[in-house]
């Protein structure tokens, strides 16, 4: 692959009707590897091991490895078949358990099943497939349209905007475009974007190693700074807006993202400096009221305590990894969605949004 490949070149997934391919983030920028995923199993393992990443990609990934499932089922005992089908996706589920649209897409899976459990095996198969192309090609016409709803809110600017982001929230995080990058995308398509601040999100550097990767072959002007680096830029008035995206929005607006996020967010909020969230609504979770519920997933000692490869903290010494924090609503300017741009009170109008659009939560 040619290190100028443009990004949406790139494709995240791959589906050949009988393995799913993803490219493999944990080598990008340097290596763009794909890793061959044939079972239910070696998508749960993609998912864990962080293969694919991004809330909407695992999603996506995961209705795949329920197709998968329902392909590696051999015999011809339809009640066998749901069973084996369900077990993987139960699997699939227990990966990660911050992103929410890991458990919705599952839950779509699970309903295809039990509204076609009449129907053969073979049908039952055919729909699950179906159901999970369905999935991939909503999401990337949801990124689309959340691009173009963030952008909306500064088309009208005289100025470009000096923007900062966190983690990785592009093409690669999703079926293709991304959440926040597909705003900033959106921008710089209106010639809105001045730079781009990408940090370089500590302790598996996705901002550093996917993000800035996905702006260069936009050519989208940018440059990387540390993570301890956002108050500097921000109180030199270098960052107009924070744009980052989400893995799960509580009924209340707050928000569980990438581990940092919280900090950038009383920065900004310090410094009077809009904050946005770009998400689809599949992240919102009605369930959870608010962040003191969202599960936080703690992830290995080793990335924390290994670069590449290379030690940098000795064994003996004790560490913590938290993937995810969660930022209050009242830190948030505004979420943006594929239905709209949601500001606060977020609570009442985002349950505003699902009636209006007759979302089922």
């Amino acid at each position: 692959m040619s290190e100028k490949a443009k990004t949406d070149r790139v494709k995240t997934l791959i589906w050949d009707k009988k393995s799913l391919r993803l490219i493999d983030q944990r080598k990008l920028p340097f290596k763009g590897i794909y890793a061959n995923c044939r079972t239910a199993e070696d998508v749960a393992s993609a998912i864990k091991d962080m293969v694919v990443r991004g809330a909407p990609a695992i999603g996506v990934a995961a209705a795949y490895g329920a197709a998968l499932a329902a392909l590696k089922y051999r015999g011809s005992n339809k009640d066998e078949f749901i069973r084996f089908v369900l077990n993987k996706i139960d699997l699939i589920s227990a990966t990660r358990p911050t992103a929410v649209n890991l458990f919705w897409s599952m839950k779509k899976m699970r309903k295809v099943i039990s509204d076609n459990k009449n129907l053969s095996i073979d049908k039952i198969r055919e729909k699950l497939i179906k159901e999970a192309g369905l999935i991939e090609r909503q999401d990337y016409a949801i990124n689309r349209r959340i691009g173009e709803n963030g952008a909306k809110i500064f088309v009208k600017s005289k100025k470009k905007l000096k923007i900062f982001t966190h983690c990785n929230a592009g093409a690669l995080a999703t079926s293709g475009y991304g959440t926040a990058l597909g705003v900033i995308r959106s921008l710089h398509e209106y010639g809105k974007v001045a730079n781009v601040i990408v940090d370089e999100t500590r302790p598996y550097l996705q901002g550093a190693r996917l993000t800035a990767w996905e702006l260069y072959q936009e050519g989208i002007s940018f440059f990387i700074v540390t993570d301890n680096m956002s108050g500097y830029f921000m109180a030199r008035g270098e960052v107009d807006i924070v744009i980052v995206g989400a893995d799960r929005v509580a009924a209340n607006g707050d928000t569980a993202n990438k581990i940092g996020t919280l900090s950038l967010s009383i920065l900004a909020k310090y410094y009077k400096i809009p904050f946005y969230i770009a998400a689809p609504v599949s992240t919102i979770d009605l369930q959870t009221k608010s962040g003191k519920d969202i599960p936080i997933e703690y992830r290995g000692a080793d990335e924390i305590r290994t670069i590449f490869g290379e030690k940098i903290i000795p064994d003996y010494m004790p560490v913590s990894n938290p993937a995810f924090d969660v930022t209050p609503n009242e830190n948030i300017t505004a979420i943006i969605t594929e239905k709209g741009v949601i500001y606060s009170p977020c609570r009442k109008n985002i349950k505003k949004l699902f009636i209006d659009f007759k979302i089922s939560s």
